[in-house]
């Protein structure tokens, strides 16, 4: 076991850099991405109205970490499988997702304003939250297994 941790050190050094970016990511969030959902939803968000904010940058800014995880998940998956094919779906998976959550997210804002903030929660959570990457370990790691 531990000449298998030997040979492959180099693999091991890099996968824990990419979780320690997804760290980094989170510890620094409030600094590096406009975010005015942060603070609304630590608190009670049921009884409050939504906050404030400005529909553009609030974009860009879900965009910008939604892509920085998006390309620390896609070197995870390169790490872990060495399959570009692999890497190739799940590019284009995360595009699909994106504009699926990115639309779910502003007409959820739009037309129920702050009367489903569970939902607007959760899809918020998929847009700022590297959870694709947990999904998409185990489904590729078990295909590639049966395959």
């Amino acid at each position: 076991m531990l000449n298998k941790i030997y040979t492959h050190r180099l693999r091991l050094i890099l996968g824990v850099g990419l979780l320690l970016c997804f760290v980094f990511i989170r510890f620094y969030e409030r600094s590096l991405f406009y975010d005015p959902f942060l603070n609304y939803f630590k608190g009670n968000f049921n009884q409050t109205p939504l906050p404030n904010f400005e529909t553009f940058r609030l974009f860009l800014n879900l965009l910008f970490r939604y892509g920085l995880n998006m390309l620390i998940s896609l070197g995870l998956i390169y790490l872990i499988f060495k399959e570009r094919m692999m890497v190739h779906f799940s590019f284009f998976l995360y595009l699909i997702a994106f504009v699926v959550l990115i639309v779910t997210f502003f007409l959820v804002i739009h037309f129920y304003s702050s009367q489903n903030n569970f939902l607007l929660f959760y899809i918020r959570r998929f847009l700022i939250q590297p959870l694709f990457v947990l999904l998409f370990i185990p489904a590729f790691y078990f295909q590639k297994r049966n395959s």
